[in-house]
């Protein structure tokens, strides 16, 4: 006996009328066969895993021009207050002969350590790779442990960062390095997202020194700008690369503009859908397995030098150099 009932469902699934549903028993396997169809149609759509930054902190407890009525005291508890205000994990990258030259600023660090933010090393000098030997490096890396000894326990503080990012001027120099630094057990502290924030750092001191309120603004301004810049520049080179938005470690630096700053540039990482974690979580990833591990085999240091290994065009940003230089110059005599 016919179905006609079943007619209405077998065009609604695309089978012809009639002969799809001629028994009980093809009504089911039709209705198996839609069910079956429609899961294949309409596949759950995969939640993107969230975008992650670690914000890494050089040049501690002295970076370039302080301001007049500031400290190297003042400005790294800004910084630190900052971060921890907005709870923000980040490592500070130390030079230890501040230290000696001028010995108050050893309670930088310390009051850095009390905040609960870990320190690596930065080098004793915070010289060119390019300028030393391997053993020359060595001792610099070697002298800035026994500072990080004193006041770094309670973190693991065996993270390196290259001063200026300077891994040396050939394959031999970068080797060697990377040599020394496995031989004490330090990871590489890589950077995949950096706007060149330091460039603020002495047109700001002249600025405040000449009360400049409107040039101050435009310093925010460009600032702001130029970190956006450097968030599309990443993320653009992360997708062409792996595919995918690596987690990006962050440079900055310890200065009165950062201090000023740091609450804004926060959240804009936030506004932009980045959730902040810690220096070795973001290192973790495999995109970073050559930098952090000095014992294997050097690959292309960075996401610029990685791109243009593999004839990737490198986005374009602006440069913000000649105009942050002529603001606010200096009065002669």
């Amino acid at each position: 006996m016919r179905d006609d009932s079943c007619d209405a469902h077998a065009v609604s699934e695309g089978y012809s009328r009639g002969r799809m549903c001629s028994s009980i028993g093809m009504r089911a396997l039709a209705t198996v066969a839609f069910a079956t169809l429609l899961a294949s149609c309409v596949t759950p759509q995969q939640p993107s895993a969230p975008l992650q930054v670690a914000l890494t902190i050089d040049d501690l407890p002295i970076h370039g021009p302080i301001p007049t009525g500031e400290t190297p005291a003042s400005v790294a508890q800004g910084v630190a207050a900052a971060l921890v205000a907005a709870r923000v994990p980040a490592y500070g990258f130390p030079n230890g002969h501040w230290t000696v030259e001028q010995p108050e600023t050893m309670e930088v660090l310390r009051a850095w350590r009390a905040a609960g933010l870990p320190l690596g090393n930065h080098g004793w000098n915070h010289r060119w790779l390019k300028e030393m030997s391997p053993e020359e490096f060595e001792q610099e890396l070697v002298k800035n442990d026994q500072m990080l000894q004193q006041i770094g326990a309670g973190a693991d503080w065996h993270w390196f960062r290259y001063p200026f990012l300077d891994e040396g001027e050939s394959a031999q120099k970068r080797a060697a390095a990377r040599a020394v630094l496995a031989r004490h057990g330090y990871h590489i502290a890589a950077v995949t997202m950096d706007f060149g924030d330091w460039q603020w750092t002495a047109p700001y001191a002249r600025c405040r020194a000449a009360q400049d309120s409107p040039a101050i603004g435009e310093l925010e301004r460009t600032y702001l700008q130029a970190a956006r810049e450097g968030i599309a520049f990443s993320r653009d080179l992360s997708r062409q690369l792996y595919g995918r938005d690596i987690p990006y470690v962050v440079l900055l630096h310890d200065s009165a503009f950062e201090v000023r700053m740091l609450p804004k540039l926060i959240n804009l990482y936030r506004a932009s859908g980045f959730r902040f974690v810690n220096l070795p979580e973001a290192e973790k990833d495999p995109a970073y397995r050559d930098q952090v591990d000095p014992s294997l085999p050097a690959e292309p240091k960075n996401l610029e030098d990685k791109a243009s290994a593999r004839g990737i065009k490198l986005p374009q940003r602006q440069d913000f150099a000649p105009q942050l230089a002529a603001m606010c110059p200096a009065k002669a005599g």
